[in-house]
């Protein structure tokens, strides 16, 4: 199979050429190369979805399935549909379940009100501070997709993605904490709900979709845990016997000045009832479309040697300073006098 992954640089897209290239298909990563390297065994075409002569390098070309993981441009998809989608065979949209209307009510399908679509592009700080912007941008997307493709467009709407190549620090916090050891300040909302899905099991489950020409809008997310089922999951997986757990009051985070899910000074994966439906989506299709999940603790193994070789105390986007989560568990340990 010849296969283009528009991207392959960076974290999905990469793993997604990766796992072409380990099949033994024929692997073209289209990017502009300045963000990293292909996988050894993939061929790099230099283009530029901002220009609009961007993509001309892939004129001509035929692909028996591609692959595209725009993030916040209507436009690249568009164009890219435009210039190669008649000659694609199958063609993979990477879309998100910021899509849906509802982020309060959880075990939403596929068939959920969606926002508005919106056609047009945005940058990265946008996308963080407008997430409902993101997902109009991404209905527009995937509508231009179906329309343009018909039975061969796959969308999947993906939610948090883990594993090696993640660079957020929204998962990787607190493999990487949790391996320390000691007293780990975590939320006590422990019964909210979870999603996550391996990267490396995307990657796969992406590929088999285009060896198989399978068709359809699916939620590439994984089953719902509690959030205290993953993060004593995680302790029993890597954490040393000194490991505890210490749930903090919401009040006391609050009052701390600790922030949900991102960013400085956060608990990463806490997120606020009124978000829960965000983490929590219905995945019966998508298990029923062949989606498989690795073991728990493969998952966190594979995050707990990449995040050995960033660097387990380096500077994070998101998560607590050492000395932000021992002020906050004197907190703790005060209220408890």
């Amino acid at each position: 199979m010849k296969m283009l992954v528009l991207g392959g640089t960076l974290f999905l897209s990469r793993a997604i050429a990766e796992e072409g290239v380990r099949r033994g298909h024929e692997v073209v990563c289209a990017a502009r190369g300045t963000s990293g390297q292909v996988p050894e065994g993939a061929t790099l075409v230099k283009i530029d979805r901002d220009r609009p002569d961007g993509l001309e390098p892939l004129a001509g070309q035929k692909f028996d399935a591609v692959v595209d993981v725009a993030a916040m441009s209507y436009p690249w998809v568009r164009d890219a549909l435009s210039a190669i989608g008649a000659q694609a065979g199958h063609w993979t949209f990477i879309s998100s379940i910021n899509v849906y209307a509802d982020a309060v009510s959880t075990g939403q399908n596929e068939d959920a009100a969606l926002h508005e679509p919106v056609e047009s592009g945005a940058d990265q700080e946008v996308r963080i501070e407008h997430p409902h912007l993101y997902g109009s941008i991404k209905v527009a997307s995937e509508n231009a997709v179906r329309e343009a493709m018909g039975d061969r467009a796959f969308i999947v709407r993906s939610g948090l993605i883990v594993g090696p190549g993640d660079l957020s620090d929204r998962f990787g916090y607190w493999v990487a904490r949790i391996a320390k050891g000691g007293r780990v300040a975590v939320p006590d909302s422990l019964e909210q709900p979870t999603q996550y899905v391996d990267v490396r099991d995307m990657a796969a489950w992406i590929v088999d979709a285009g060896e198989r020409g399978l068709g359809g809008t699916y939620n590439g997310v994984g089953p719902t845990r509690p959030l205290g089922q993953v993060l004593a999951g995680i302790a029993e997986a890597v954490g040393p016997q000194d490991t505890e757990l210490v749930p903090v009051p919401e009040d006391q985070l609050e009052a701390a000045g600790v922030q949900v899910w991102r960013g400085d000074k956060s608990l990463p994966l806490w997120v606020p009832p009124v978000d829960y439906g965000f983490m929590a989506h219905d995945h019966a299709r998508s298990a029923a479309a062949g989606f498989r999940h690795r073991p728990f603790a493969e998952v966190v193994a594979g995050v707990l040697a990449y995040e050995r070789e960033l660097g387990l105390d380096r500077e994070r986007k998101a998560g607590l300073t050492p000395a932000e989560e021992a002020e906050l568990l004197e907190l703790v340990k005060g209220g408890q006098s």
